[in-house]
């Protein structure tokens, strides 16, 4: 005997604590780029279709608000769980780490690459459970080989630190060239 399932039945699927919450939320960051597209990523009318560049940026946003829809529409389909808020928490501690290279970010400016990396992986390391003399003293080691690689090694450029001013003039320049 055959079974006829209805449009929604063939949707439906286990749904995890937070998956309301996650479709919601990428639905709505969906929608929002498809109202930021046109003004982002244009067609300039010049070329072929799929050689415009804004082409590749409507088939990803459409992508994005058509699997978005679909996951919600499943979502609210599927029976609820217990234990969203907890879900949605535990998510929400991993923006602590955001928070930490945001700061990192807007210090380094002020500190400079070398002094704001190295105060940055031993408070960090700390923060992480490493207490004793020797983890700390080893994330300051790999912070000084992380300025060394990226800054006097490649050669990446960074803006050098406002507190290299103090410095004497001497030293000045090779850390704000090197450090």
């Amino acid at each position: 005997m055959k079974r006829v399932l209805s449009f929604l039945a063939m949707f439906r699927r286990e749904r995890r604590p937070g998956d309301l919450v996650f479709a919601v939320a990428f639905l709505v960051v969906a929608v929002l780029a498809a109202a930021a597209l046109p003004s982002q990523a244009r067609f300039l009318g010049n070329k072929e279709f799929v050689s415009e560049p804004g082409f590749w940026p409507l088939i990803g946003v459409g992508m994005m608000l058509l699997f978005g829809g679909f996951h919600l529409m499943t979502t609210l389909n599927a029976p609820r769980l217990p234990g969203r808020l907890k879900e949605v928490l535990l998510w929400g501690r991993s923006l602590e780490y955001v928070a930490w290279f945001a700061v990192y970010v807007f210090a380094v400016p002020y500190l400079g690459y070398l002094p704001g990396t190295v105060v940055f992986a031993v408070v960090l390391s700390a923060r992480l459970g490493f207490r004793s003399r020797l983890e700390l003293g080893l994330a300051a080691l790999f912070a000084v080989a992380v300025v060394l690689v990226f800054k006097t090694g490649l050669g990446v450029k960074l803006p050098g630190g406002a507190i290299y001013q103090y410095l004497p003039h001497s030293l000045r320049s090779t850390f704000m060239v090197n450090f």
